[in-house]
């Protein structure tokens, strides 16, 4: 050891050796630890990656997996030479004198001790366990290690709000990885200061550990960084350093959800299931010149980002600890890159249903730890009416006006449904329906059709894949507690002469009985005096439907006070990040 160390040390400037004990520790701290070279070598595929760091550089080299080994130690050495030969050039251009001409860097590849020969193939070469040797550096080679393909942390920061980065990752587990935060603070210019911490980075403090971190005040105006660790058990990967872009910003205080948070500090308790259905607005219709100057006026401008927004959608989601939750109005890139990371950390895996001709659609989240995703029966509603025999007797009929019929078919409007079978009792399982139905005022007969088409399918799928599973059906359903769609749901038939039939008018009529597939639904949160606050409307358009022979409602979480909802005026607001509020309640589900 202590030659190796002497021959080292060689390495090192002269007014460096004898500056202070710290820089003799850290030499020897680096001796007497391997580093690793990661490399990523997957059967079927042409190339293999090979990544290490050396004097502070990453390096990454794409090869050709039935290349000779001798071929990639070559380029390694030459690198290596290059770099020697550019600090040879620089002290010659700076007038000092240049060293002689450094030897070549040995490159050798070494498994169980022995040297692999040049003319292995890389695929046969690159073992798990072989160790890596350039110059006098060493390095554990460890092949198809836990690694993160992506990770990202959000663009906007809130003291008081969670931080969720992005991460995706092979050969590796989420839940077994490590992760560090620190906070930016301020340079420290002194030298002494500097070496009262030994191996710490003198510009950032450590702040927290987990996966998930909620910056304090005491964050303000500071850079965060997420040091983060790939593992798979024991198994452990190259790890990712990120630095956020922009500082952490101040909260905007308390917001609506804060208080309804006090009663669902903890999960619900089997075989209780938690349902939170929710029409978080897409941005595609916030940031509309619309939007801006007529739907939502009364909102600052910067509230309506969606940076801004994600971090209060996040919180309020987080803190309702729920077992299923159904989303409206989700922008595909907010699935992928907001809401699936942040509650994926909270335990919850979702599936997506894209609207067609949109780029938002619906999401169902279901706590993984309760639940399993055991299929998806999705749905366009105008393309399940014209093509399933099962809405042969509804296509008949609505064909009697074509002109409200192309209306219908016009319509993206989408039914995700997923069955999902409950851990602590195979075998019980629970359909989740999830809407979003047609939002026009004048509507609502082509929102009658489009809920006769639903309640059809889920009977349908109910019977033919899980008989006797009991139905949630989430949604914004646009249509009020006086609304056909309301009475089809809760009283099972809709009579010919309902207004809702005439609704668009004389010429758009098409009035007929419709029965509902189900017996009486029963809304869990019972008729609110609204779910949907702008400025120039208010009214209940959300629902969570159950059937009542099936489940109970052990809780509705209170609904925020009118006080509340009109702090800022109208919703959104600083304080509330949609247009809709979202609907909370715990549901006592018989084993």
């Amino acid at each position: 050891m202590l030659n190796h160390l002497s021959a080292a040390l060689t390495l090192f400037p002269r007014h460096l050796l004898f500056s202070s004990t710290r820089t003799l520790t850290r030499a020897c701290r680096l001796l007497s630890r391997m580093e690793t070279a990661v490399v990523r070598c997957l059967p079927g595929e042409p190339k293999l990656t090979i990544s290490f760091s050396l004097d502070g550089s990453h390096k990454h080299m794409l090869r050709d997996q039935d290349e000779p080994l001798g071929k990639v130690l070559a380029r390694i050495a030459n690198n290596m030479g290059k770099g020697q030969g550019k600090a040879k050039k620089s002290k010659k251009h700076k007038g000092q004198q240049p060293c002689e001409a450094p030897e070549p860097t040995a490159v050798k590849l070494y498994y169980e001790g022995d040297e692999v020969p040049d003319t292995v193939l890389n695929s046969e070469a690159w073992r798990d366990g072989a160790v890596l040797q350039v110059g006098d550096v060493k390095y554990s080679v460890q092949r198809n290690a836990p690694t993160f393909t992506t990770a990202e942390l959000p663009a906007s920061l809130l003291a008081g709000f969670p931080v969720c980065p992005k991460l995706e990752m092979e050969f590796g587990n989420l839940e077994h990885c490590e992760f560090t935060w620190y906070k930016e603070k301020a340079p420290i210019t002194s030298p002494e200061a500097a070496e009262e911490v030994p191996g710490q980075d003198p510009a950032w403090t450590q702040v927290g550990c987990g996966r998930v971190h909620v910056p304090s005040n005491q964050d303000i105006g500071c850079r965060l960084k997420l040091v983060c660790t790939p593992k798979d058990g024991s198994r452990s990967g190259l790890a990712k350093e990120l630095v956020s872009a922009g500082a952490v910003e101040a909260g905007p205080g308390v917001c609506t959800f804060d208080n309804r948070h006090m009663y669902t500090v903890k999960e619900a308790e089997w075989p209780a299931v938690r349902v939170v259905s929710y029409n978080i607005l897409a941005d595609i219709y916030a940031q509309t010149e619309l939007s801006k100057t007529v739907l939502y006026p009364y909102c600052a401008p910067y509230a309506l980002q969606l940076d801004y927004r994600q971090n209060l959608i996040k919180k309020e989601l987080a803190g309702y600890n729920a077992d299923i939750i159904c989303l409206q109005e989700v922008d595909k890139g907010v699935f992928v890159d907001s809401l699936t990371p942040a509650l994926d950390a909270f335990g919850l895996d979702g599936v997506f249903k894209v609207k067609e001709k949109q780029h938002e659609g619906l999401t169902t989240f279901y706590r993984r730890s309760k639940f399993r995703l055991l299929s998806r029966h999705d749905i366009v509603l105008s393309v399940a009416l014209t093509s399933d025999p099962i809405h042969s007797e509804l296509l008949e009929k609505v064909s009697s006006n074509s002109t409200l019929k192309d209306k219908i078919l016009q319509r993206s409007t989408s039914l995700q449904v997923s069955l999902l079978e409950d851990l602590n009792k195979p075998g019980r399982k629970v359909c989740v329906a999830n809407t979003h139905l047609y939002w026009h005022p004048k509507g609502g007969n082509i929102r009658l059709v489009q809920m006769g088409v639903a309640l059809r399918h889920l009977s349908h799928v109910i019977n033919e894949v899980a008989p006797g599973a009991p139905l949630v059906f989430c949604g914004d359903f646009n249509s009020s507690p006086n609304s056909g769609v309301f009475q089809l749901v809760t009283e099972a038939v809709v009579p010919l002469q309902h207004a809702d039939w005439s609704s668009s008018g004389p010429e758009e009529s098409c009035s007929m009985e419709l029965p509902s597939a189900f017996p009486p639904l029963l809304s869990a949160c019972n008729q609110p005096a609204y779910t949907n606050y702008v400025g120039g409307f208010h009214g209940c358009l959300d629902y969570i439907f159950i059937q009542p022979d099936n489940m109970q409602v052990e809780q509705v979480i209170p609904l925020p006070s009118h006080q509340e909802v009109t702090t800022y005026e109208a919703l959104p607001s600083v304080a509330h990040p949609s247009d809709h509020i979202a609907l909370v309640c715990d549901l006592h589900w018989s084993p």
